[in-house]
């Protein structure tokens, strides 16, 4: 199985980093391989919603915009399954996240044969100092991925 790890944090040696050093650790002792990716490394443009929010990314599943995000989405494309991992800011994710998933979303979201659907996720908020927000951060992320998969919270219980 291969993992794709997304870091999303600006600091290369925190709790965000140290979490998805020892997911690919993880990953590795489970005989599957894992591809790490730094988010803040990366240039990715926020999502601009063009043509009235209905571009290329919605009829092609390709978002217009040309930047880091081509690169990073084809990797999707590839994994099997994926480890998010971001920090905890203002009781969300981080802003290189949010940037990131909002062009995933509208690129796979209205897709029926999109690269995320069917695919396990696993989403981790590194929280630091109080913890205050965290469950409110894990809650945005999946919603990000149960949007994409086309499913809603009730679809968990059944």
């Amino acid at each position: 199985m291969k993992v794709l790890i997304i870091t999303c944090s600006p600091n290369k040696k925190g709790l965000t980093a140290a979490c998805g050093k020892m997911a690919k650790q993880g990953i590795k002792d489970g005989k599957g391989k894992a591809v790490m990716v730094r988010l803040n490394d990366l240039g990715i443009s926020k999502c601009e919603a063009c043509k009235n929010g209905w571009g290329s990314c919605q009829l092609k599943g390709i978002c217009q915009l040309f930047d880091d995000f081509q690169a990073l989405h084809k990797q999707v494309s590839e994994a099997d399954g994926f480890i998010v991992v971001t920090p905890v800011y203002w009781w969300d994710m981080s802003e290189s996240a949010k940037a990131f998933f909002d062009r995933l979303r509208r690129c796979e979201a209205m897709k029926d044969n999109n690269n995320v659907k069917g695919k396990p996720f696993i989403c981790i908020a590194a929280a630091g100092g109080t913890g205050f927000g965290t469950i409110n951060c894990l809650a945005s992320m999946e919603k990000i991925f149960l949007h994409m998969n086309n499913l809603q919270f009730s679809d968990l219980s059944s």
